[in-house]
């Protein structure tokens, strides 16, 4: 991958034991349980995995960086196969219910519903390029500039790699002069709609792509 480097951390083969569960049948059953969103208990038994080994070993990876390093190698494939539009980036959050704990806050739009949020910031195509995690009682504009600034520059291309799209859409969530100019600064234009006007300011036609990632995360 990328300059030949393992993403998995080493380990030292076991000498007794039981022997350890590969990390293909692992990495098969933890895909299978994000994409198919079925229990951890219930992953078939034909993946070679139990689902209590896949929980652990995403503890472990997570732990390790190894999604993060996975991200970054998948972003660098995909800007060297020019699928990385980065004239436009979109983003918005998504607010999940904390039933088993997670970063708990009221909602700021519903005091009575606690949870957490997702920060998502996509390419002009959906490519999801940087995401943060917070309590639902952050506002969405705090995350703003972690979102911006929260990917390191993507290699792939000849030349400086990029970091940063030309311009970021948002809603009117966004809306506030200050962090208007620290885009500027960046050298991102701002496209974000003002409170206070009508809407059918046009930006859905944009900003509908961070929707469907959010759908399908």
């Amino acid at each position: 991958m990328g300059a030949g480097k393992p993403l998995l951390p080493n380990r030292t083969p076991q000498r007794t034991g039981r022997p350890r569960v590969s990390d293909r049948a692992a990495f098969t059953a933890i895909v299978f349980v994000l994409v198919s969103g079925v229990p951890w208990r219930m992953v078939p038994r034909q993946f070679g995995c139990s689902g209590v080994t896949a929980w652990r070993r995403l503890r472990e990876w997570q732990r390790a960086g190894v999604w993060e390093r996975l991200h970054r190698e998948l972003l660098r494939r995909l800007n060297a196969a020019s699928r990385i539009d980065w004239s436009r980036g979109v983003v918005d959050s998504s607010h999940i219910r904390a039933l088993r704990g997670g970063l708990p806050g009221p909602s700021p739009v519903d005091r009575a519903r606690t949870g957490s949020k997702h920060h998502l910031r996509v390419d002009a195509a959906g490519v999801p390029l940087a995401v943060t995690l917070t309590g639902g009682n952050r506002n969405d504009i705090n995350q703003l500039l972690p979102l911006v600034d929260g990917i390191t520059p993507v290699a792939g291309k000849v030349g400086r790699p990029r970091q940063r799209p030309d311009r970021i859409v948002a809603d009117r969530g966004y809306d506030h002069d200050h962090y208007r100019h620290e885009l500027w600064r960046r050298g991102v234009k701002p496209v974000i709609a003002r409170r206070g006007t009508e809407h059918g300011s046009g930006l859905g036609r944009w900003r509908w792509v961070v929707e469907r990632t959010f759908a399908w995360l």
